[in-house]
C-alpha cells in the first residue's frame, strides 16, 4: 500500500515542530528561570541560545537527512509494494484463470458423471429387464425340466415294464427255441433214419438192377450162343 509524500512531509513537519517546541519550551523555561534567578547571566544565556540554535539547526539537518532517508525508504517500499501489487495482480489473474479452468473441468467432469449415472441407470434397467427375462426363461426351463423329468420317470417305468416284458419274452422265446430245437433235432434224427432207410433201399435197388442187368446180359449171351 503506497503512502502519499505530502502526508509524510506533514507528519515529519509536525514531528519536527513538536520536537522543536518541546526543546524550546524546555530551554525557554530554563532561560526564563535563569532570567528571574540572575539577570547577570544574560551573556551565558545568549551563548546557550546560540548553542540551542545550533542544536536546533543540527536537529533540523538530522531530521532533514532522516526525512530524506525515510522518503527514500518510503519510495523503495512504494516501488516494492507496486511490484508486489503487480505480482499479486498477475498471480490473482493466473489463479483466477486456473480456478476458472478447474471450474470448467469440474463442470465437464460433473457432466460426464451425470452421463455415467444415466448410463448406469439405463444399465441397471437393462439388467433388471434381463434378470426378469432370464428368471422367466429359467422358470420356463425349470418347468420344462420338471415335465421332462416326469416324462423320463414315465419312460423309466415303461422301460422297466418293457424290460420285464423282454425278460418274459426272452424266457418264452428261450423255451420255444429249446422246444423247436428239440423238435428240429428229433426231425433231423427221423430224417437221418429215413435217409439211411432210403440209402439202404437205393443200395438194394442198385444190387437188384445190377443183378437183373447181369442176368439179362447172361440170358442174351446164352441166346446168342444157342441161336
Amino acid at each position: 500500500m503506497s503512502v502519499s509524500p505530502h502526508t509524510e512531509d506533514a507528519f515529519l513537519e509536525q514531528k519536527i515542530a513538536a520536537v522543536v517546541h518541546e526543546i524550546l519550551q524546555r530551554e525557554g523555561d530554563q532561560i526564563f528561570g535563569e532570567k528571574i534567578a540572575a539577570f547577570v547571566q544574560e551573556n551565558e544565556r545568549r551563548a546557550r541560545e546560540l548553542a540551542l540554535m545550533e542544536r536546533v539547526v543540527r536537529v533540523e539537518e538530522e531530521l532533514r537527512a532522516l526525512r530524506e532517508i525515510q522518503i527514500a525508504h518510503f519510495n523503495a517500499a512504494e516501488k516494492r509494494f507496486d511490484a508486489s501489487e503487480k505480482r499479486f495482480e498477475a498471480l490473482h489473474r493466473e489463479m483466477t484463470a486456473r480456478f476458472e479452468a478447474m471450474d470448467q473441468r469440474f463442470v465437464a467432469m460433473n457432466q460426464r458423471f451425470v452421463a455415467m449415472d444415466e448410463r448406469f441407470v439405463a444399465m441397471e434397467k437393462r439388467f433388471e429387464a434381463l434378470h426378469r427375462e432370464m428368471t422367466a426363461r429359467f422358470e420356463a426351463m425349470d418347468q420344462r425340466f420338471v415335465a421332462m423329468n416326469q416324462r423320463f420317470v414315465a419312460m423309466d417305468e415303461r422301460f422297466v415294464a418293457m424290460d420285464k416284458r423282454f425278460e418274459a419274452l426272452q424266457r418264452e422265446m428261450t423255451a420255444r427255441f429249446e422246444a423247436q430245437q428239440a423238435e428240429i433235432a428229433a426231425r433231423f434224427d427221423a430224417m437221418d433214419k429215413r435217409f439211411e432207410a432210403m440209402e439202404r433201399r437205393f443200395r438194394f435197388q442198385e444190387w437188384m438192377i445190377a443183378g437183373g442187368v447181369t442176368l439179362i446180359v447172361g440170358l442174351l449171351t446164352v441166346l446168342k450162343i444157342f441161336s
